[in-house]
């Protein structure tokens, strides 16, 4: 985390900028408190974002507030985290009750049409992005094939089964933790067997 500035200071900054440039709900605004939170500031690093942002998704309400609430805890305790969500609603409650009068007329709006469809492709390629990251750091920890595997089995139960992607997240959450235990344990058990014989 940088010294020189005070940390309630880079909470503003950092969750006003995701507030006011986060389009297409939740997850589209997760690329930019990844980079706020992991290149900008340094509060946490590249493996704790993975993290929060897979229990954040087993929680319940919205993650862009719930990674706001986290990254303000992270800093400043209770304080922080009430600072953080504050900072993050604040751009879109201003925008909502300044353009309220002139919704009807933006709704049939050309303009405003192309503005979020000239959006679009940029949400889509920043997703593409934090997609592309988390994958390479699935197959590091699990394997290709595991990888690979994980891949396709979130998509048939999110996809083709539908179930909630809540049920998906905790699933997985209690299969890599019994992954890395099982890989832990075995790793332990082959470093003894080398030191006997070794030893023999």
């Amino acid at each position: 985390m940088k010294k020189t500035e005070n940390p309630y200071c880079q909470l503003a900054m950092a969750m006003l900028r995701t507030g006011i440039l986060g389009f297409g709900g939740g997850p589209s605004v997760m690329p930019l408190f990844r980079y706020e939170s992991v290149e900008r500031y340094k509060w946490i690093d590249e493996d704790e974002f993975g993290e929060t942002l897979a229990i954040a998704n087993a929680l319940p309400g919205p993650i862009a507030t719930k990674m706001a609430a986290y990254l303000g805890y992270k800093l400043k305790k209770t304080t922080g985290a009430a600072f953080a969500i504050i900072c993050h609603i604040l751009p879109s409650c201003i925008a909502m009750i300044t353009l309220l009068s002139a919704v009807s007329f933006l709704s049939h709006s050309k303009i405003v049409s192309g503005m979020i469809a000239a959006v679009m492709p940029v949400v889509a390629v920043m997703l593409g992005m934090m997609g592309y990251n988390f994958g390479k750091k699935t197959v590091k920890g699990l394997g290709i094939i595991m990888g690979i595997a994980g891949f396709a089995l979130s998509f048939l139960l999110l996809q083709v089964f539908h179930v909630h992607s809540g049920i998906v997240i905790v699933l997985f959450l209690a299969y890599g933790s019994m992954h890395f235990r099982a890989v832990t344990k075995w790793k332990k058990n082959k470093n003894k067997d080398k030191e006997r014989s070794a030893v023999g």
